[in-house]
């Protein structure tokens, strides 16, 4: 992004220029030249393919593809042992180096600014810091753990494995974090176009003598990390002998922390949803009762059925909307099918699923095909539903299922969103749905990362298009482009 910044990709071999610096280094590709942050970068004896393959300049212009590459950075060793102690040393390493970046955040920025009441209120603390202090005090006991597992004079035999399975729990502060981290780069964009605050962050810095970063580039860090920690542990695996005796912890470990990762992505992709959900429900005509947003953050499944009816066994063409804890229920306009009018809900809570076989069904006393029921045992209330083909019943079913699987998944990893969150969500679709313009729900913190393995951007690059937390790609989901038919058109 700057001038004197050296842009690379995944797979670039980078000649290292000058590496005085910790944390940034001056590397040349070809013929560009520039700073890189060192952190970025992993030396080439930590890889598979031999030195051969990628050879090194030399003076003189020409190149050098013998063994002296390994000699120039010191690594005279090449065993699986000696990979494992240079893996082993950059966890250690880097720990440490993470540690201090983040006391300098609390002890430079945040203790600083609750000095100034009259610049920053505490709320506004929250937005740009989030729980930084929680993941600070949560590292500095997690580095504990990692030297005490550490053996100096013989890194290799290090057992640290168990030290990730100890605080894999404690790591999920980081799903906080990462969802707090846009709303904490709008706040300081809006801070730092008045000059005060420019002046105040900057003293800080120097006051601190951090390295010559805004404050938002100090504050993707904690992001960037816990993307890190997957990568770090299948490289100490792909090190460690299966009759190590660290072996099965790291592998624990390695699944273990991509399950936190895929944890805090889950949670973002939901946050994100529930600006959709407040942006269907503000285009339902006639909605009454709470919102949906108090109980539900998920859209399981939707469609049409036929629900029958007590006490005459009235069958009325209803469009259905499965959400966590609760089953919506709407009505097509006559003239307009793409409007629709809120008519009833159904407690997801009190009712168990049964399937109905073709034929007469008693409680009804009428012939149905392709049916199913919702039954409440506390109040025996009964509703028939009926789809129109057997395979439409089939995913009905299915979504009941991943329906309550997703309430218990809450519970059990204690997913909430919270009041603030949801009426922002309906303030926004509010505002958006008086416009009389049908607004596409933006997603600016997602696309970068799906693409990539690990988030390597220069911390220059805007905000709003740095991060998706992800292991595997989700497939699309064509769920909303069905309810965007739905909506209404502009008047």
């Amino acid at each position: 992004m700057d001038d004197q910044e050296l842009g690379f990709k995944a797979g670039d071999v980078i000649e290292v220029m000058d590496a005085t610096n910790k944390e940034w280094w001056w590397g040349r590709i070809l013929d560009s030249e520039g700073w890189f942050p060192a952190s970025f970068v992993r030396l080439r004896v930590n890889q598979d393919e031999p030195m051969e393959d990628y050879p090194l300049k030399v003076e003189g212009g020409k190149e050098d593809d013998s063994s002296s590459g390994t000699h120039r950075f010191g690594m005279g060793q090449t065993t699986k042992d000696q990979m494992r102690t240079n893996v082993i040393n950059e966890i250690i390493s880097t720990e440490r180096d993470y540690i201090k970046h983040l006391k300098d955040i609390c002890e430079g920025y945040i203790k600083q600014c609750r000095k100034r009441a009259d610049m920053f209120t505490e709320e506004q603390l929250k937005t740009i810091f989030g729980n930084i202090e929680d993941i600070y005090r949560c590292q500095k006991k997690f580095v504990k753990a990692l030297e005490k597992k550490f053996n100096k004079d013989h890194p290799h035999l290090s057992e640290v494995g168990s030290c990730f399975l100890e605080y894999q729990t404690e790591f999920q502060i980081y799903s906080e974090y990462c969802n707090n981290h846009p709303n904490a780069c709008m706040e300081l964009s809006r801070l730092t176009k008045v000059n005060k605050y420019v002046y105040f962050f900057e003293a800080c810095r120097l006051l601190q003598k951090m390295i010559d970063i805004s404050l938002d580039g100090f504050l993707l860090t904690p992001v960037q990390k816990i993307c890190k920690y997957p990568l770090q542990l299948a490289e100490l695996l792909k090190y460690t002998n299966p009759q190590h005796r660290d072996f099965k912890d790291v592998e624990a470990a390695l699944n273990a922390m991509k399950n936190v990762a895929q944890l805090i992505n889950e949670r973002k992709r939901r946050l994100e949803n529930i600006d959709k959900i407040a942006q269907w429900q503000s285009s339902i005509e006639d909605w009454e009762g709470e919102d949906v947003l108090v109980r539900s953050s998920e859209l399981i499944y939707s469609g049409e059925l036929t629900k029958i009816s007590h006490p005459q066994a009235k069958s009325q063409q209803r469009m259905f909307f499965l959400f966590d804890h609760q089953l919506v229920c709407c009505k097509k306009d006559l003239l307009r099918r793409d409007i629709l009018y809120y008519k009833s809900r159904i407690n997801m809570d009190d009712m168990e699923i049964v399937d109905v076989e073709d034929g007469k069904d008693k409680d009804f006393n009428l012939s149905v095909k392709n049916a199913f029921k919702l039954h409440c045992q506390d109040t025996e209330e009964v509703h028939l539903f009926c789809a129109k083909k057997p395979e439409q019943k089939q995913r009905w079913l299915k979504a009941f299922e991943n329906e309550r699987r997703q309430v218990q998944l809450d519970q059990e990893t204690g997913f909430s969103i919270t009041e603030v969150q949801k009426k922002q969500a309906m303030l926004n679709a509010s505002k958006q749905h008086h416009t009389g313009k049908p607004k596409a729900v933006t997603r600016p913190y997602y696309d970068f990362l799906m693409r990539q393995k690990h988030p390597t951007l220069p911390t220059t690059l805007p905000q709003q298009q740095v991060f998706m937390l992800a292991e595997p790609k989700r497939k699309p989901s064509n769920f909303w482009q069905n309810i965007s038919r739905l909506t209404p058109f502009r008047k």
